[in-house]
C-alpha cells in the first residue's frame, strides 16, 4: 500500500483529521486539481485516514504543483 493518498477536502481540515487521530504526516500539499494529498510516515497510519475520510479520497488521477521551476 502507498503511504500518499489523495483527500478532497482542504489542507488545514486534514492537519487537524491527522493531528486528531496523532497521525504523523510526512509531506503534505494542496493540489492544482483541487483537495490535498498527504503522505503518511507508515502504512498503517495512511489506512488510518483512509478510513477516516472514507468516501473523501480521490482514487482517480490529480494534477498535482510542479515542484521545480525549470532544470537544474
Amino acid at each position: 500500500m502507498s503511504r500518499a493518498i489523495n483527500i478532497n477536502a482542504p489542507q488545514a481540515h486534514v492537519l487537524a483529521a491527522c493531528a486528531k487521530r496523532k497521525v504523523p504526516i510526512s509531506t503534505i500539499e494542496t493540489l492544482v486539481s483541487g483537495g490535498t494529498r498527504v503522505v503518511m510516515n507508515n502504512a498503517a497510519d495512511t489506512a488510518t485516514m483512509i478510513a477516516a475520510y472514507g468516501s473523501k479520497v480521490i482514487s482517480t488521477p490529480v494534477r498535482r504543483m510542479p515542484t521545480r521551476m525549470g532544470p537544474l
